[in-house]
């Protein structure tokens, strides 16, 4: 799946989500903790969603 990550800079601390999962977001106070919360945050959202039988968006970009 392709992904967009949009990662802003707020104060002394770094705000993530991606755009292609609703919600999915984080924030961290050190950029060395970033792609492990970027991960951990796509990870949770993608089990509550398949828990509550919300929709995930079909990958984009991904040719067979």
């Amino acid at each position: 799946m392709i992904i967009t990550i949009e990662i802003i800079p707020d104060d002394d601390a770094w705000f993530a989500r991606i755009k292609e999962l609703p919600g999915c977001m984080t924030e961290v106070d050190e950029w060395d903790e970033i792609r492990p919360a970027i991960e951990d945050a796509k990870r949770l959202w993608l089990e509550v969603s398949l828990e509550h039988g919300d929709p995930i968006a079909e990958p984009v970009g991904v040719t067979g």
